[in-house]
């Protein structure tokens, strides 16, 4: 599968724009309406699918970002199936837990594309969204470790920087809660949408998104 990205119309989320259609808008901040404030910061939901706990010895085999502004507008998604690394093999605990996922599995294996390809095409991918791009995981800790790990291993840059937002760390300040106590099942209903979790990267990419989204709405209300 080659790296696939598509971009939403900002006034209207449910159409889907080409890179061609976008022109002149890559590499500088879209234009917004007079009196609109200017859009500084891009949220990155990322879910990344590997056969092991860390990258190089074992592979990241496939994901999926979704960008979303902080009022979650949805504006662009990419995603990408990987070869695996040279001599890296998968772990044994991880492949024992993909064989109960065969869908996902076959999922993530279709049409894997070289990651020398793949990485670059996702840094400009990056650059060209309308606002500097945040990276946000769920976990961050095991996501942006693959994330950053591929993109300096290929790309030779980060414009994540090296820095990343962890979702559970961001509910534990707005529930007020420990950070042990902040699992999905403690949190408010109404933060999680009616979106599949499917262990398919942009499908996961796309809830915790909005997950995320929903948690700055409910904040920004206690102010």
């Amino acid at each position: 599968m080659h790296a696939r990205y598509h971009w939403f119309s900002t006034e209207r989320p449910d159409i889907i724009m080409s890179p061609r259609a976008i022109g002149g808008i890559r590499r500088r901040r879209w234009a917004v309406k007079s009196g609109e404030k200017a859009v500084s910061e891009i949220y990155v939901s990322t879910d990344v699918e590997t056969d092991g706990p860390i990258p190089g010895p074992h592979s990241m085999l496939s994901f999926g970002s979704a960008a979303f502004t902080a009022d979650k507008r949805l504006v662009a998604t990419f995603e990408a199936n990987l070869e695996t690394l040279p001599d890296a093999t998968g772990h044994p605990d991880t492949m024992a837990w993909w064989r109960t996922q065969p869908e996902a599995w076959a999922a993530c294996r279709a049409e894997p594309r070289d990651p020398a390809e793949a990485m670059p095409a996702y840094v400009a991918w990056l650059k060209a969204l309308p606002g500097k791009p945040v990276f946000v995981g769920y976990p961050a800790g095991f996501d942006f470790l693959f994330v950053y790990w591929y993109l300096i291993r290929f790309a030779g840059e980060s414009p994540f920087s090296f820095s990343a937002l962890d979702i559970k760390s961001y509910a534990m300040a707005v529930l007020g809660t420990d950070y042990r106590a902040t699992v999905k099942r403690n949190m408010p209903r109404a933060w999680f949408d009616a979106l599949p979790h499917t262990h398919k990267a942009l499908d996961d990419a796309m809830g915790q998104g909005a997950l995320f989204c929903n948690m700055l709405a409910a904040n920004a209300k206690r102010r």
